[in-house]
């Protein structure tokens, strides 16, 4: 089943990026279903945007596309049914992923900016209507699968029938501690970075330099300065609480505000419009940076710490607690922890593309127990923090096996029981919702061929 749907959420997806572009195709009404109509611009956009990408359909684009575009419709229109509902917050999590990946296909937030004739905070609100259908989807489909459950003589006798081949293969996996210093940074780097965004303060208020302007030329803050340091409509909770307090009890879109400390570093905010519960601000970051004094002083230190250990004097688990900054693994004994953006499930046993590069190119090559040497890297905030990493277990890959990986087997046997019932659902409600597709996109051979059969 998580194929299957992620395969059609990309293509809601892409259907929806290029509706909003400016590309001109000659329009018709291809299918209906319910009340809902499904357009050839659709369905030629997904096709043309797939092809760009580099992705190959295992079929007729111009049959799988419609058919997959139908499928949601179906799913949508149940929500509605059952009074399903998502939290706008939930949305727009998705809204700022779904714009970094669009980011990242385009080559930068300009070339999308170009690409679909609109500013960042306008794409992003299009967006969201878009990526709430695709929750409201993902809930039904849930709602639908939730009671699947398997036992473990279940899942032995499945995987005792099938082909050594089609047993799940489970990647190399590395569970890391790791352990952080954050190089201090003098007072006078602060006063200068204080300085700065005063300058550019004055500078805006005498009408030299503009807000976006200066965004654009001096904030550290990359996505947002591409668009003169513009953030789109977000909520309180989408921000962290010093920027969120400043931003929504500003009132006057022509007044700065005062320079704001955050984990991030020091902003100064702009008002550009507030709706409702939530605010449109841009904003310029600076960073203050450590001296290279500093970072030697963390270098030495950590490895200080890591001789002791060594040495036997204390484990590396009673240091993390009091001498790491790492906020996120402090408490955890510094184990890293890996979250899948799609499912948001947890693991401690992360493959090497998941980890953090310059952690993973200490681990790639450390035997298990081992502590790394001191090394400067970038933690999840932008900030510089000297790390050590231990690496606590390594598991090679290999054929799942019920004793070591017994939950990959069970999940793999739910998601089968869950696409089963998910298609038995599809091919039910095709015989109840009004369905007509065009003579010329009928000929096709459908996944479920039920559409024609109306």
């Amino acid at each position: 089943m998580k194929r299957t749907f992620s395969i059609l959420i990309s293509m809601m997806m892409t259907a929806a990026l290029w509706a909003q572009s400016g590309t001109n195709v000659i329009d018709e009404v291809i299918w209906v279903v319910g009340d809902e109509a499904i357009y050839k611009s659709e369905v030629e956009n997904a096709r043309i945007d797939a092809q760009m990408q580099g992705q190959r359909f295992d079929g007729d684009p111009y049959c799988i596309i419609p058919e997959n575009l139908a499928i949601q419709k179906l799913f949508i229109h149940q929500a509605a049914i059952d009074s399903v509902e998502v939290t706008d917050t939930e949305v727009w999590m998705r809204v700022d992923r779904t714009v970094e990946r669009y980011v990242q296909i385009l080559g930068s937030a300009e070339k999308l900016e170009q690409y679909t004739e609109k500013t960042m905070a306008q794409f992003r609100e299009q967006q969201f209507e878009m990526i709430k259908n695709q929750l409201l989807m993902q809930e039904v489909q849930h709602s639908l699968v939730k009671n699947v459950k398997v036992s473990p003589a279940q899942v032995r006798n499945y995987f005792s029938n099938v082909p050594e081949d089609s047993i799940p293969f489970v990647p190399t996996t590395y569970e890391v501690q790791i352990m952080t210093r954050a190089p201090q940074v003098t007072q006078e780097e602060i006063d200068r970075v204080k300085g700065e965004l005063r300058n550019y303060t004055e500078r805006i208020n005498a009408g030299t330099s503009s807000f976006s302007t200066l965004a654009v030329l001096y904030s550290e803050d990359k996505l947002s300065a591409v668009h003169g340091g513009e953030l789109g409509f977000m909520g309180r909770s989408e921000l962290v609480p010093e920027f969120a307090n400043v931003a929504f009890n500003l009132t006057d879109p022509k007044a700065i505000s005062k320079i704001v400390e955050t984990e991030y570093g020091f902003h100064i905010i702009q008002l550009i419009e507030k709706r409702g519960d939530k605010v449109n601000v841009r904003h310029i970051l600076l960073k203050p940076r450590a001296t290279d004094e500093a970072i030697e002083s963390c270098v030495n230190f950590l490895d200080s710490v890591s001789n002791e250990i060594r040495r036997g004097e204390y484990s590396f688990e009673d240091c993390v607690p009091y001498l790491s900054h790492d906020k996120n693994t402090r408490n955890n004994y510094g184990m890293v922890v890996y979250r899948d953006p799609e499912t948001w499930e947890t693991t401690t046993k992360i493959q090497l593309v998941n980890l953090p590069t310059e952690v993973a190119r200490k681990v790639s090559s450390m035997n298990i127990g081992e502590l790394s040497a001191p090394f400067l890297m970038t933690d999840e905030d932008g900030r510089e923090v000297v790390a050590v990493v231990k690496l606590k277990n390594k598991t090679n890959g290999h054929r799942a096996t019920m004793k070591d990986d017994y939950p990959v087997l069970r999940d793999v046997l739910i998601d089968k029981l869950n696409e089963e019932k998910i298609e038995q659902w599809i091919k039910a409600k095709q015989k109840t919702t009004y369905i007509r597709i065009n003579e010329g996109w009928r000929n096709c051979e459908f996944q479920y061929p039920g559409w024609v059969e109306q």
